[in-house]
Formats: C-alpha cells, sequence, structure tokens
C-alpha cells in the first residue's frame, strides 16, 4: 500500500471520504510535519550557529558534525510518521557499524550514501516542505475562519459567510492530496536503493543459512544422542532380556513376561530408530544423499525409482536440504496423491544440484493447503535455490528442485 491510497480515497463519494478516516490522519500527518519542522529547524539553526562560532576553540568540529548527521534522527522521525499515510513500512537503509563503538558507528555512517541522502531530504524538508505543510493548513482552515468572522456586524457581508461554509467540506481534500504527494515524495527519497536492498536481502539469506544450518546441526547431535545412547540401551536391555529369558523355566510365566517384554523392547527400538531417521538420517551424514534416498526409499510402502548419479559429495546442507525435499515429497505421495509409483531423479551439473521427483497420482497439490510444501520451499530457499511444483488436477506431480552447490 502507497501514498496514492489517500489519493484514491480521494476519488471516493464525498460522504465516504469525509467520514473515513483519511481527513484527520492527513491533518495529524501535516500538523505534526510542521511542528517537527519548526523544532529542527530551531535546533539546527542553534546548532550551526554554536559551531561556527567555537570552530576555533575545537568544540564547533563536534556541533558540526551533529549537524551533518542529523538527517539520521530527522528521517527515523519522519519513517515513524509515515505509517499515518502509508501502513507499509519503509526499510531502514543503515547497515550495522562495522566496529563497536562511537568511532565505529561514525566511521560507518560517515561512509554510507543513505547518510548524505538523509541530510539532503533533511534540507529539503527544512527549506520547502514544513512550509508547505503549514500553507496548506493555514490556507484549508484558517482562511474560512477569518471569512466566517471578520465580517462581524456588516449585514451586507453575508456572500463571505456562505463562501466561508462553502470552504469547510474542500478543506479535508485539499489537506489529503497534499498530505498524499508529501508522503510520496518522503518515500521516494527515504526509501533503500537497489544497492542497499540488495545488502539487506543477502543479510537476510545469510541470517536464514545461519538458523537453517544452526537447526539442522541440532538435528545431527540429538540423531547421534539417539543413536549412541537411548538406542544402545535399548539393545542392551534387549540381550538382558533374552538372557534371563533362557534362565528362566520354559513355559513358566516369568520366560512369557519376559518374552513379552523383549518384544516391546524391539519395538520400541525399531520406533526409536525410525525416529532418529526422520531428526536426521544417520545413512546422509555418513554416505551421503544416494545412500540416505535408498534407505528412505526402501521403506516406502510406494515402489520408487531412483537416479542419482553425483560426481562427488556436495556441501552437507545441500544434501540436507535436497534429502528432505525427497522425503517430504514421497510422504505426501503415499498420503494424499493415491499414486502407484514415484521417481526420484539427481544430478550436478558444475554447481547446482537438481533434484526432481515425480509420481502418477491425481495431482491437485497445492502449498496452501498445508501438505508441506510451502515448509519445503522455504527450506529450499534458505539454502539460495529454487524449488518448482507442477501438480495440474489429474496428475502427474513434479517437484523440481535446484539448489547451488556453494
Amino acid at each position: 500500500m502507497h501514498h496514492s491510497t489517500a489519493w484514491r480515497a480521494v476519488g471516493r463519494s464525498p460522504w465516504k471520504f469525509l467520514t473515513s478516516s483519511w481527513p484527520w490522519r492527513s491533518f495529524l500527518y501535516l500538523l505534526t510535519g510542521g511542528l517537527f519542522g519548526a523544532l529542527v529547524l530551531t535546533v539546527l539553526a542553534a546548532l550551526t550557529l554554536a559551531g561556527v562560532l567555537s570552530l576555533v576553540a575545537g568544540v564547533g568540529a563536534v556541533l558540526l558534525l551533529g549537524v551533518a548527521l542529523s538527517g539520521i534522527v530527522v528521517s527515523r522521525v519522519e519513517r515513524r510518521r509515515l505509517r499515518l499515510m502509508d501502513p507499509d513500512p519503509l526499510p531502514d537503509p543503515h547497515r550495522p557499524p562495522a566496529a563497536p563503538g562511537v568511532r565505529g558507528w561514525l566511521a560507518t555512517r560517515l561512509r554510507e550514501p543513505a547518510t548524505w541522502r538523509e541530510l539532503g531530504f533533511t534540507a529539503a524538508s527544512l527549506a520547502a516542505m514544513w512550509w508547505m505543510d503549514v500553507l496548506v493548513l493555514g490556507v484549508s482552515l484558517a482562511v474560512p475562519v477569518l471569512l466566517a468572522t471578520s465580517p462581524v456586524g456588516d449585514p451586507d457581508a453575508w456572500p463571505l459567510t456562505v463562501l466561508a461554509l462553502c470552504l469547510v467540506p474542500v478543506a479535508p481534500y485539499t489537506i489529503t492530496v497534499w498530505a498524499g504527494a508529501r508522503a510520496g515524495m518522503t518515500r521516494a527519497i527515504l526509501a533503500p536503493r537497489d544497492g542497499e536492498l540488495g545488502r539487506q536481502l543477502t543479510e537476510v539469506r545469510a541470517s536464514r543459512a545461519r538458523l537453517v544450518g544452526s537447526f539442522d546441526a541440532e538435528r545431527r547431535r540429538i540423531e547421534r544422542d539417539l543413536h549412541d545412547g537411548a538406542q544402545q540401551r535399548l539393545v542392551s536391555l534387549n540381550v538382558l532380556l533374552g538372557m534371563a529369558r533362557l534362565d528362566a523355566e520354559p513355559g513358566s510365566s516369568v520366560a512369557r513376561q519376559l518374552g513379552t517384554a523383549q518384544e516391546q523392547v524391539t519395538l520400541a527400538v525399531d520406533e526409536l530408530r525410525e525416529l532418529s531417521r526422520g531428526v536426521h538420517p544417520k545413512a546422509l551424514t555418513d554416505h551421503g544423499l544416494p545412500e540416505a534416498v535408498g534407505n528412505l526409499t526402501a521403506r516406502s510402502v510406494l515402489p520408487v525409482t531412483v537416479d542419482i548419479r553425483l560426481p562427488h559429495r556436495p556441501p552437507a546442507a545441500v544434501e540436507t536440504a535436497a534429502y528432505f525435499v525427497v522425503a517430504e515429497a514421497l510422504a505426501n505421495a503415499t498420503k494424499h496423491s493415491a499414486a502407484t509409483r514415484a521417481e526420484v531423479h539427481a544430478r550436478l551439473h558444475a554447481d547446482v544440484l537438481t533434484l526432481s521427483i515425480s509420481d502418477n497420482g491425481v495431482g491437485g497439490a497445492d502449498p496452501a493447503a498445508g501438505t508441506g510444501l510451502v515448509g519445503l520451499a522455504d527450506r529450499v530457499a534458505a539454502a539460495d535455490g529454487r524449488l518448482r511444483i507442477s501438480s495440474p488436477a489429474g496428475g502427474p506431480t513434479l517437484l523440481h528442485a535446484e539448489i547451488p552447490c556453494r
């Protein structure tokens, strides 16, 4: 939603516009703009004068530096005020300081183009914008009041009173139009440029990749704990139960109870093994993607043809993302598609792993239906890859993932 929303509101029927929140929001936007502009002008004028006068003493340089960096504070306030006219938040274009402390912060800010662009916005706002805010409010609100009150006691001046009454319903339109234009100019100047957006996007991707990496590392740790800890203890318990069963009298109630306990422990070991595979398969860590997918499809109730040929092992994050794409795709095919067969195909072309999973089911897979496809797309995107889904009604369904290996 952009500043044009205010202009679209002006185009509505007069009753809908005048009874909406837009006139009041626009009035508040211009009123705070005028008051804030007057405050900033007063403070910066005083700092500049004091800085110039005390420049010889050395203190003036600090004051003038504060004036140069004032655009950062002014722009931060303007981004907050902009929410009155534009609910879409305006991102902060500044990057984190390269070094800790005040010196690191200053070094980063003084090198950023955004800092000087914000200073230019502050100068433009003080030179024209806040004056226009005050002028529009004065013309729209003060003029009707002056026209209505000036001819008091003069019976021949009634046309001015009529004119003042006619100007009152026009004021909300004037105020809203200028407030929309003012918000549009603010967004155009303060919005991050392509390079800054690209940097922010890179930081977001790196942060997401770190989160996914930490999550995968935790999954591997849990798998190791299950495999080397609880699972081994249950296996040892099963062996002890077997030995105790041998010592018990055959056919006795103790032997039967020991046999039942041994069966339950065996089931618990199998369930724990399946759980550890779901958390993070050991075969993926030890042997790589082909072996892990082979183990996965061997346990699948759906016949799966696997064709994975990789000249070397991709990075661990890529292998993990690819494995869980296969696992989720086959789980969906088994549960939802009524498929009778599926195929898994993977190749490593240059530095990109291409992965395809297809089935002959009924199709109609929809990411919005909560089938786990959104989570798969997020996992692939976290590895800087992309996932495409083709699933027309009646089938077949094809998931194609491309994950860069770098």
